[in-house]
């Protein structure tokens, strides 16, 4: 009796843990799309045009956008393309070994016929008239049936591999074409990428143009991180009192045992200071070649997807604990708002978004909005 009332208090805590658990779900998916409405405002405010520079920096934010789109595009289209070129390669050597096989039956068949010539139409039948004992009768009857049996199933055979080479014609024409088509538009991705990275170009030089004094470029400095303080300051507010869903080990356990999110060598450091001894760098700068992968650093869920001036096409991460991870002037981001990533799976590819003029990750790690140095959390990749 004591077994079984045991037994229906441990399910009565399961029963109201996954409850407790699902409700907690249940409220940071509403927090999310409450948080989301919120970014979408903001993000309205933000893209409004004051001024010329402003302007400027929503056909920056365009092509930027556009050039990641087409990027990823090309990334997928080449991925297709190669799938298409081994499917086709598979096919048309299928048909070789078919082929082969065909003519081997060919000369096969072409013997027995000639064997079955020379001896005669009624060669069975003579051998049978001269053979006086029963069992060499026997023995003699047996094998002509032998040799029918054979021939027959070598024709069938034969049959059977000219359906399949008449069958895989028209699926090798019909990958040919689909490779055909998925060249032109690798071609046509190809060259609008261009376009638009010539657009960005001469906006960028126009936007550079515009700063002539270290005065204006710490401005211009100033103003992008308020527009990620005030975005921070959100996310912050809405998921604050929140315990991310999940098993995983907590970020704060993890100091020290975590990877940086791209290899190459940091040429910009944590507090460092940007422009004329002022505004010091509240993560760091990664050096890395373009759509290299950016991984995550931990296990989390992804609280901002999308372009933020200044900073280009950002990824935010919630880890839990109040801690989370930046991940800003990447050429395409892989994942949306919501999604769930796991420590070191690709969530963005490094490029020069924002206006940069080299391919860099810049990496945050923030705990409770406040920046921390990245290194003292993770090491090289």
């Amino acid at each position: 009796m004591l077994r079984l009332t045991a037994s229906v208090v441990i399910a009565c805590l399961l029963v109201t843990a996954t409850g407790a658990e699902s409700a907690s779900e249940a409220d940071y998916n509403a927090r999310l799309k409450a948080l989301q409405g919120t970014i979408k405002s903001l993000q309205a405010d933000l893209s409004k045009a004051k001024s010329n520079r402003d302007k400027l920096q929503l056909e920056l934010q365009a092509a930027e956008t556009t050039i990641g789109t087409l990027q990823s595009d090309i990334r997928k289209l080449a991925e297709e393309r190669q799938r298409q070129q081994q499917k086709l390669a598979q096919l048309q050597q299928q048909k070789q070994t078919l082929t082969r096989a065909r003519q081997q039956q060919q000369q096969e068949i072409a013997q027995q016929i000639n064997s079955a010539y020379r001896l005669g139409g009624h060669s069975q039948l003579k051998l049978l008239l001269n053979l006086e004992q029963p069992e060499q009768v026997a023995r003699i009857n047996k094998y002509h049936q032998y040799v029918l049996a054979a021939r027959a199933e070598k024709i069938d055979a034969y049959l059977g591999t000219i359906a399949e080479i008449d069958s895989l014609t028209p699926r090798i024409e019909q990958q040919a074409q689909q490779l055909r088509d998925n060249e032109a538009k690798l071609q046509q991705r190809q060259q609008a990428l261009q376009l638009r990275q010539t657009e960005r170009q001469a906006t960028l030089s126009r936007l550079n143009s515009d700063i002539s004094s270290k005065d204006e470029e710490l401005k211009t400095l100033a103003q992008d991180r308020r527009r990620l303080e005030k975005l921070l300051e959100e996310v912050t507010s809405a998921i604050a009192d929140l315990t991310l869903p999940g098993g995983n080990e907590p970020f704060a356990k993890r100091q020290g045992k975590m990877q940086l999110p791209a290899s190459g060598p940091i040429i910009k450091g944590f507090g460092q200071a940007k422009v004329a001894g002022k505004l010091n760098w509240e993560g760091i700068l990664i050096k890395a070649a373009a759509g290299t992968d950016v991984k995550a650093i931990h296990h989390g869920r992804v609280v901002f997807s999308d372009y933020l001036r200044g900073h280009g096409l950002l990824l935010i991460i919630d880890h839990g604990g109040g801690y989370m991870s930046l991940y800003a002037h990447n050429q395409a981001l892989l994942k949306e708002t919501g999604e769930w990533v796991s420590a070191g799976e690709a969530v963005a590819r490094v490029g020069n978004t924002g206006g940069q003029n080299q391919t860099a990750l810049y990496f945050e790690i923030r705990h409770q909005g406040k920046p921390t140095d990245p290194l003292r959390w993770c090491r090289k990749a």
